[in-house]
């Protein structure tokens, strides 16, 4: 048996062998993501005995008594940011939009169904090194070693929150807000169709009698 009649079997088995590994690689690597099943709306949504206009004006004070600042308001979309800084080089913007929409109700009632995501989007400084370039006349421009770095936020992951528990306590925190009144609760009623208060009496005067000068 020859050298080269040994050799040939060990390279297949070689490229299988690499074959194999790549195949138990690729497949590690996949990415993990977590499947819309679409089976729970109670997550993002709520219903309240409200017109729309009043739904969303509670949960504009809602986001605003939390510090988040408010980009959109209207009578059926508000949206408001707010910003972390959890690390020293990172930064976490958290963007909250809360949709008001009429539902039918009972006996003509009125019905809103509140729609709230959090969108949360992080940053990471990024260090870019800045070389310097001296134009030389034959040759061009010539980079030298020296320089500088500059620090840049860049955006290195955006996702929706989905915790269920930070979207109970919004909804809670705005049926609070929605019972102390809203954008179309019944204005004050003006001064003159209140009822009128009766005219004090005149006050009684008495004469008094001057009393003789005492010296």
């Amino acid at each position: 048996m020859t050298l080269s009649s040994l050799r040939a079997p060990a390279l297949v088995l070689g490229l299988l062998s690499a074959l194999v590994l790549a195949g138990c690689g690729s497949s590690t690597r996949r990415v993990a993501y977590e499947p819309e099943d679409f089976d729970s709306t109670t997550t993002h949504t709520r219903n309240y005995a409200a017109s729309e206009a009043r739904t969303c004006e509670a949960a504009r004070r809602a986001l605003l008594s939390q510090g988040y600042m408010i980009t959109a308001a209207n009578a059926d979309l508000v949206t408001g940011r707010k910003s972390f800084q959890p690390a020293v080089e990172v930064h976490v913007e958290v963007e909250f939009r809360v949709v008001c929409a009429r539902e039918g109700g009972k006996s003509g009632a009125q019905s809103t169904v509140a729609f709230a995501t959090a969108l949360q989007d992080r940053y990471g400084i990024k260090k870019v090194n800045n070389s310097a370039s001296v134009g030389v006349g034959a040759i061009g421009s010539l980079s030298l070693p020296f320089g500088g770095s500059d620090d840049a936020m860049v955006k290195v992951a955006s996702e929706t929150l989905t915790d269920e528990r930070f979207y109970d306590r919004f909804f809670t925190l705005l049926d609070r807000f929605l019972e102390g009144g809203g954008a179309d609760a019944p204005p004050d009623m003006p001064a003159a169709s209140r009822e009128p208060q009766p005219n004090p009496a005149p006050a009684t005067t008495f004469p008094v009698t001057p009393s003789p000068n005492r010296g």
